[in-house]
């Protein structure tokens, strides 16, 4: 599993310098090139924020499961004690 996340990091900062050495060395003026580079950069920290905070949900809904499931076990075992 490690291996994979590795992968993923790396593929990742590949995709973003590329895409950012693209940008760099495009025939648009200066101006028109850094609107770019401040655009995509909104984009791609919009689309973190997202990324966490449906983790963030997702990983609260999967607290309350095992929270109940434990008060359930909890209330089995205490119903043979």
């Amino acid at each position: 599993m490690e291996k994979n996340n590795k992968l993923l990091l790396a593929a990742g900062i590949g995709l973003a310098v590329g895409g950012i050495l693209g940008i760099l060395f495009a025939p648009d003026k200066g101006s028109e090139t850094r609107n770019k580079i401040k655009n995509r950069g909104t984009k791609i920290t919009g689309g973190i924020k997202d990324g966490f905070a449906k983790m963030k949900g997702g990983l609260g809904s999967l607290k309350e499961n095992i929270i109940e499931r434990v008060d359930s076990i909890d209330d089995k075992v205490n119903e043979y004690v």
